[in-house]
């Protein structure tokens, strides 16, 4: 990761869980000047002290790390509001019901952002039964490839991972109206709205 834990962030999440210097020392086992140093920027804490300073301030370590708290304001869970997050080292995916924070192979994952299908990336969809039979005209080489296709509904989400020198098809229970998305390891994540 690139970031450390900056002593603004510390200030702000104490005073956010009303704690003082020496409540916030005590429960990691530290002073309060060394709280102290901390927050006015003379010295940071140490490593092994992080988790513990993360779980006293109520954040996850990677949200101390970055100094970014994330609220999802999405209480109800709309699954059409979803994030896909890729890690470019080893691909792994990961999907989230609204904002969160995600880190693969040392890395901040943001959200992806997804783009309309294009001229490159054209989503077909047919019916075929009680099934979409999704395909997508596009190189799948080792260096270029649809890495993965999910459809999103209202209630679910179905992810169908893709690897390179196979075809770049799927098929998906259909469940009414929903998103169709695409990810291509060049070129982002693509969408087709299906009705």
């Amino acid at each position: 990761m690139n970031n450390y834990v900056t002593g603004k962030i510390i200030k702000e999440l104490r005073e956010k869980q009303k704690l003082t210097q020496l409540e916030l020392a005590n429960i990691i086992g530290v002073s309060d000047k060394t709280v102290s140093k901390w927050e006015t920027g003379k010295g940071l804490p140490d490593i092994a002290l992080i988790e513990n300073l993360a779980s006293a301030l109520k954040v996850s370590v990677i949200e101390l790390m970055n100094g970014e708290c994330i609220t999802n304001q999405n209480k109800s869970g709309n699954m059409q509001k979803s994030k896909f997050y890729v890690c470019p080292i080893c691909g792994n995916i990961i999907y989230s019901i609204g904002e969160n924070v995600n880190s693969c192979c040392g890395i901040n994952l943001p959200a992806l952002e997804a783009e309309m299908e294009d001229e490159y990336h054209i989503i077909n969809c047919e019916l075929v039964e009680n099934e979409y039979y999704i395909s997508i005209n596009h190189d799948m080489s080792k260096k270029h490839y649809i890495s993965f296709i999910a459809y999103v509904t209202s209630d679910r989400c179905q992810i169908i991972k893709l690897y390179p020198e196979q075809n770049a098809e799927a098929r998906v229970l259909k469940r009414g109206r929903g998103i169709i998305y695409a990810y291509c390891n060049n070129d982002g994540l693509f969408k087709k709205i299906k009705f």
